[in-house]
């Protein structure tokens, strides 16, 4: 799950009540798939750090909730506005992501040059997405990248 650090960094999801965010402002149907249809309570989450200086996996993470309607789609003065979701009707959906620990940081050149991660599709060509899943086999291996010195 892809958060840029000036909205949320794994510093600040540290600091959260209950190390605990919901992750809002998904507008992007397929990733709101991933996210509503997929995820389960205790998957593992890899928290990426993107739109800055160093992008790469931050941290590791869980989901702690099932999906529910995304507060932020019905308020009227937020960025996340869509004048098309109603309560009844929610377009946008999220689930709670908890913090399990900040790791050092295992950046895209790294990411790229693991030849057992050339499928991972955050590093396909053309991806923009903010949530991808990850084989059992990628979590693997970036998690023990992440605890690597």
């Amino acid at each position: 799950m892809k958060s840029e650090p000036s909205d949320v960094s794994i510093d600040d999801l540290a600091n959260l009540p209950h190390q605990t965010v919901p992750w809002y402002g998904v507008r992007n149907y397929l990733a709101r798939n991933f996210m509503r249809d997929q995820m389960k309570i205790g998957d593992g989450v890899l928290f990426y750090h993107s739109s800055c200086p160093e992008p790469g996996v931050a941290g590791l993470a869980q989901v702690v909730s099932a999906a529910y309607p995304d507060e932020t789609q019905f308020q009227p003065k937020n960025k996340y506005l869509d004048e098309k979701a109603t309560r009844e009707t929610p377009r946008w959906f999220n689930v709670d992501v908890q913090l399990i620990k900040k790791t050092r940081l295992v950046g895209l050149p790294e990411l790229r040059a693991h030849p057992k991660l050339e499928s991972l599709r955050i590093l396909q060509k053309g991806n923009r997405l903010s949530i991808t899943p990850v084989t059992p086999a990628e979590w693997k291996i970036i998690s023990k990248l992440a605890e690597e010195k």
